[in-house]
């Protein structure tokens, strides 16, 4: 029957259309005119909450009558039902739906009870939200990670976390299950639609009157007696004091002495007396010491005198060091750098065990940080100042090489407790260092000069080649623009290798510095083994450089044949090719 009436008012609907297809005609105008006015009145929107009347209930369905809609919407019954709106479901009753659709392509109104439900449940909580105020509600059922409560007015279904059940963990919630009680919402997405509440701040909301009644009885040096150990944190103890009030002793405030953890000073179930030390209103939280019942032991330190030794006891033993007891309640740290000298990375562990008494220099003293640092290779002598003293800078000395990287050796001198360096640019003065470094093999012995002492950096500079007489001392004599005679080695495209006569040392005469003219710097026009004068363009002893050039040497003796000659045709004997057209320039400009 109502397929059979859906298929009536669609055929109603044709007939209407075909009647008033033509808009010209009078009557189809009026018609339009009071239709629109009509609909305007109403003003009915898509996406908008309205009231439907029931007019008609079949065994599936119900129909309403909504004013202004061609058609009557139709509800499944089952879906007012399963929210709970079985007692609405008579004649006359008006129920509340959203309108999705005015007319979907066959014609009919698509709405919809229960998203309208939702959208005005959700208002109600959004609300709720926003003013910060609680709603009732009942949990329903357990789920993963908590319980799913719904709202009473609405029946909305929120999330409820385990840890928001309640303030203290519980085992059985049976009893809390179907009773309507207050909810906190704590968060609420809106773009989801997802709820979040909380029963445990409604509960803490009453304690937190209970409890500042209970604070303000406490003041900043107040002493409380017999508190008891109830718990645990890396950060510290608590306390319960009264059974009223849980009250935190930090970590730093249990002893003087350094404390990991507060299982190492007490028990749980013991009582202690503490001193109160901080009380906050708003927090509601007391903070209590343990230590200032006790009198300060770096009020003593006084008593203690910078770069002296002192004998200290080894408490606690980490990757980074050691922390020793100068006395009871006064620890400090000996750092891992502080143990030896020479040996680097050292871990206290092999050093020393707990207990251990060890002798130690005090290095510094800060009253205002409450600081004190120690020393253990202070007791013993600096070794770079007792190898300054016997190998003093220039001594030439046989060494041992004990290892070697990619860039250097390590050479140990006589029986001194430490290494020296070699760098590989300090082994040769002829050869690449780093070519010449694999020669050298560990347990090799060589003799070295000490070249840089530093013991203040733990450095010892030693060379290979400081040791042997220095090529390069050929030049010492030599001045810039001096003409010296070469060898020949070899010849490429980028110019000449040469040796200077009576040196050891090679060096490169650039194809650019071979001659005047571009057409005659040829390396190819020398082959190995011949002899030729060039110049020294420029000499630094400092940083070892030397240039040569041939084509300097060509400018230089130029020059003075230029000087010597004066006219045109008195240098066409002259091995310069340019030398006649020079002359004849000068003198043209007499």
């Amino acid at each position: 029957m109502f397929f059979k009436n859906k298929k009536n008012n669609r055929q109603k609907t044709k007939l209407l259309m075909e009647i008033y297809k033509d808009l010209t005609n009078p009557v189809s105008k009026e018609f339009e005119k009071l239709l629109n006015t009509q609909l305007s009145k109403i003003q009915i929107e898509e996406g908008k909450i309205i009231e439907g009347k029931i007019n008609k209930i079949t065994e599936k369905f119900v129909f309403l009558f909504v004013e202004g809609l061609k058609s009557e919407p139709v509800l499944d019954i089952n879906e007012l039902k399963s929210m709970g709106l079985s007692e609405k479901i008579k004649l006359g009753e008006t129920i509340p739906v959203l309108l999705e659709k005015i007319e979907d392509k066959h014609g009919e109104v698509l709405v919809s009870a229960s998203k309208a439900q939702k959208i005005k449940g959700w208002d109600k909580l959004v609300k709720a939200y926003e003013n910060n105020e609680p709603i009732m509600g009942k949990i329903t059922s357990k789920c993963k990670g908590g319980c799913i409560v719904e709202h009473i007015d609405t029946g909305s279904l929120m999330f409820l976390p385990g840890s928001q059940i309640s303030d203290k963990p519980l085992k059985d919630i049976s009893h809390l299950m179907n009773e309507p009680q207050k909810f906190a919402l704590i968060k609420l997405d809106k773009v989801r639609g997802n709820a979040c509440v909380s029963r445990r701040e409604i509960i803490s909301s009453f304690k937190k009157e209970d409890k500042a009644k209970i604070i303000e009885k406490y003041k900043v040096g107040d002493i409380i007696k017999g508190a008891e150990v109830k718990g645990y944190s890396t950060f510290g103890c608590f306390f319960n004091v009264n059974g009223e009030l849980d009250v935190l002793v930090h970590l730093q405030e249990i002893s003087y002495s350094r404390v990991n953890h507060p299982d190492e000073v007490f028990n749980i179930g013991e009582k202690h007396d503490l001193k109160v030390i901080s009380v906050d209103k708003e927090k509601l939280q007391v903070g209590c010491s343990v230590k200032q019942l006790s009198p300060d032991p770096f009020e003593h330190i006084e008593n203690y005198e910078l770069n002296k030794i002192y004998k200290v006891k080894v408490v606690k033993i980490m990757d980074f060091g050691a922390f020793c007891e100068l006395e009871p309640g006064l620890t400090t740290l000996l750092h891992s750098s502080e143990l030896s000298w020479n040996k680097k990375n050292l871990s206290a562990k092999k050093m020393f065990k707990i207990g251990d008494e060890i002798d130690c220099v005090i290095t510094e003293i800060d009253k205002e940080k409450r600081r004190v640092a120690i020393s253990h290779k202070l007791t013993q002598e600096n070794p770079f100042e007792a190898f300054q003293k016997k190998y003093p800078v220039n001594s030439i000395v046989e060494g041992e090489i004990i290892n070697k990287n990619e860039y250097s050796l390590f050479v140990k001198i006589g029986d001194m407790d430490v290494d020296t360096f070699l760098h590989c640019n300090d082994l040769t003065y002829l050869n690449n260092g780093e070519e010449e470094l694999s020669r050298y093999k560990k347990g090799e012995k060589i003799k070295v000069k000490v070249l840089e002492i530093k013991p203040s950096e733990q450095k010892i500079r030693v060379g290979l080649r400081q040791t042997q007489p220095d090529p390069f001392d050929w030049f010492k004599d030599k001045t810039k623009n001096q003409t010296i005679t070469v060898k020949v080695i070899s010849t490429d495209n980028k110019g000449l290798i040469v040796r200077p006569e009576g040196c050891e040392m090679d060096f490169q005469i650039k194809k650019s510095a071979i001659a005047i003219n571009a057409a005659d710097a040829r390396p190819g026009r020398w082959t190995g083994g011949e002899k030729l004068d060039c110049a020294i363009a420029d000499i630094d002893q400092t940083k070892r450089k030397v240039i040569l050039s041939i084509k300097l040497l060509e400018e230089i003796e130029k020059k003075e044949a230029l000087e010597k000659y004066g006219s045109e045709g008195s240098g066409k004997n002259l091995p310069f090719s340019s030398l006649s057209d020079d002359l004849k320039k000068k003198e043209e400009e007499k």
